[in-house]
């Protein structure tokens, strides 16, 4: 992202904010509520346009077919089609990514996020818990090169997300992890782009981070400081 600035009215979601991954790279986008997470997310996704700035995946624009292909994406209202069972959802969307095998991808799916049980179950009578599962699989399905996650840790029980953090770690992607909890950013990234009212703040990695603490201060007070200090 280069010179990104999103305006609603008078109102100023994003200014001047700008940053890059590296391929294969994992990076928090950290910051609190509003700071302009997921507007930065949806613009890289190509749901939303800039007032003014660029932004590219790879060297393509976000809305274009190849940047899509590239792309997996995790909203942080995931809402999948309610009226189709868990399986019938996996086997559409990968048939639309073009998975080939796809019987074969949606069984392997179902049962290392532990769907199984609920592969004939239509998604309106899921809990909370298991849609957010069953949106991962949709985000991943197609083993995307590029992943842009917001708050891929809501609603898992505590197994669920060791199981969803190690299929992250294994995929050969560069991530964009958007979150407000620290705890999230350190067991899935190695950097962290810190924002508030819709610019970077800071940007390092998270051992850089801890070394900002003062006499063992936790990483999580560090960053309360660092982003009082800039409200």
């Amino acid at each position: 992202m280069n010179g990104i600035s999103k305006d609603y009215g008078s109102v100023h979601a994003l200014r001047n904010l700008s940053f890059k991954l590296e391929p294969g790279e994992r990076c928090a986008l950290l910051g609190p509520n509003g700071a302009g997470k997921t507007t930065t997310l949806k613009i890289l996704v190509g749901l939303l346009t800039p007032s003014s700035g660029t932004a590219r995946i790879g060297e393509f624009s976000p809305s274009s077919e190849e940047a899509r292909r590239m792309m997996g994406y995790l909203p942080d209202d995931a809402s999948p089609y309610r009226s189709f069972s868990v399986r019938e959802n996996l086997e559409y969307i990968g048939a639309l990514r073009g998975v080939e095998d796809v019987s074969d991808r949606v069984d392997s799916l179902l049962d290392s996020l532990q769907l199984r049980e609920y592969e004939r179950a239509k998604v309106g009578r899921l809990s909370r818990g298991n849609i957010q599962k069953l949106a991962m699989a949709l985000t991943i399905i197609h083993n995307p090169s590029v992943l842009l996650l917001d708050e891929p840790l809501n609603y898992l029980d505590i197994p669920t997300q060791e199981t969803v953090i190690e299929h992250l770690k294994n995929m050969n992607s560069t991530q964009l992890v958007s979150t407000h909890i620290m705890e999230v950013a350190t067991r899935l990234t190695d950097r962290v782009v810190m924002i508030s009212h819709g610019s970077v703040v800071w940007t390092g990695t998270l051992e850089d981070l801890r070394k900002l603490g003062k006499d063992n201060e936790p990483i999580e007070r560090v960053v309360a400081r660092m982003l009082t200090d800039v409200l």
